[in-house]
């Protein structure tokens, strides 16, 4: 960091960020290489250096900004206005410009303002199953469609993709013409993840602890492609553990090789041969008719509660994710 310090006297577009914005990129090199070492596996290969044109953000800690009036800030030599989204509350950390695929700048505040206010405690335990046409299914019985925001504009990616395919590539026209295939999937995003957000808060509301099966992703990837990357479980997930820490409420997840769709609820009967085709099973131990993904939402609830050595919940914990 002291030699970075050195060679921002010498390059003067350096110069125009503060020195702690050049010093954070020393933070992030040693932030990559330590992620790298602590899940390195064979054939992995270690952090690249970003070119400048690639490089999408900086970060300004104690100095090189200051907020205005009438939703102003000045950085650097320059000011500029921008659309507040929150009001800014606690001392702030850091701020960080970030400029995504358009072009669009966004500023990012961090503080250190903890909201004390935690949800309503409800008393509720819920098992959740995930699925491809229904999103989650509850075991007290409330199911969530799959929304499939990829495949509801995939009409218009592919007239955005062709389009792009006949400009000349670095031409004007080609720009443009990339920057409407960008907003495209700026959309979906936006609109995937407002869904995620308002549907976290919704759970955390209505219960208190939330028992989830941990998923195998990439075996989901390899049996089904793109449909799971478009719901995109683990974003919601983290989504789910951010509201509930806030909220003070507990996540919970389970072994994924306990086998919750093919266990009998009501009598415990495994039953190995059930396939992913069978959506409704009899049980040939009691003779219960099962619905698949309900079974293993129930299966799920009652494996989270034994492990988390709970009964009925009486009262709010803390968010954990086992």
């Amino acid at each position: 960091m002291k030699h970075i310090a050195k060679l921002r006297r010498r390059i003067k577009y350096w110069q125009q960020v503060g020195s702690q914005a050049v010093q954070d990129i020393c933070q992030r090199i040693d932030k990559a290489y330590k992620l790298f070492f602590k899940q390195c596996k064979s054939g992995t290969r270690p952090p690249n250096f970003k070119k400048t044109r690639k490089y999408k953000s900086f970060t300004l800690k104690q100095a090189g900004y200051r907020f205005l009036e009438d939703n102003k800030i000045r950085i650097g030599n320059k000011i500029y206005k921008f659309s507040k989204s929150r009001e800014i509350k606690g001392k702030i950390k850091t701020l960080t410009v970030k400029r995504n695929h358009l072009g669009e700048l966004f500023i990012l505040v961090v503080t250190g303002y903890k909201d004390e206010s935690f949800g309503v405690v409800t008393g509720k335990i819920a098992g959740f199953d995930f699925g491809l046409k229904t999103f989650l299914t509850a075991s007290d019985l409330t199911t969530i469609k799959s929304p499939l925001f990829f495949n509801e504009f995939r009409h218009l990616l592919k007239a955005a993709s062709r389009n792009l395919s006949k400009k000349k590539k670095g031409s004007n026209n080609w720009y443009k013409a990339k920057d409407n295939l960008n907003r495209v999937f700026e959309r979906i995003s936006n609109k995937r993840r407002d869904w995620f957000w308002k549907l976290a808060h919704k759970l955390t509301n209505d219960y208190d602890v939330l028992i989830f099966e941990d998923l195998n992703l990439r075996g989901m990837k390899k049996l089904w492609g793109r449909k799971v990357s478009d719901l995109s479980f683990s974003t919601f997930l983290e989504i789910l553990e951010t509201v509930a820490r806030n909220k003070g409420k507990t996540i919970h997840f389970i072994d994924r090789f306990y086998p919750s769709s093919k266990t009998c609820f009501d009598c415990g009967y495994h039953n190995k041969e059930l396939t992913l085709k069978d959506r409704v099973w009899d049980c040939p131990g009691c003779g219960s008719k099962l619905d698949r993904d309900l079974n293993a939402a129930k299966n799920i609830k009652r494996e989270g509660a034994s492990s988390l050595g709970l009964g009925d919940v009486r009262r709010s914990l803390g968010a954990i994710a086992a």
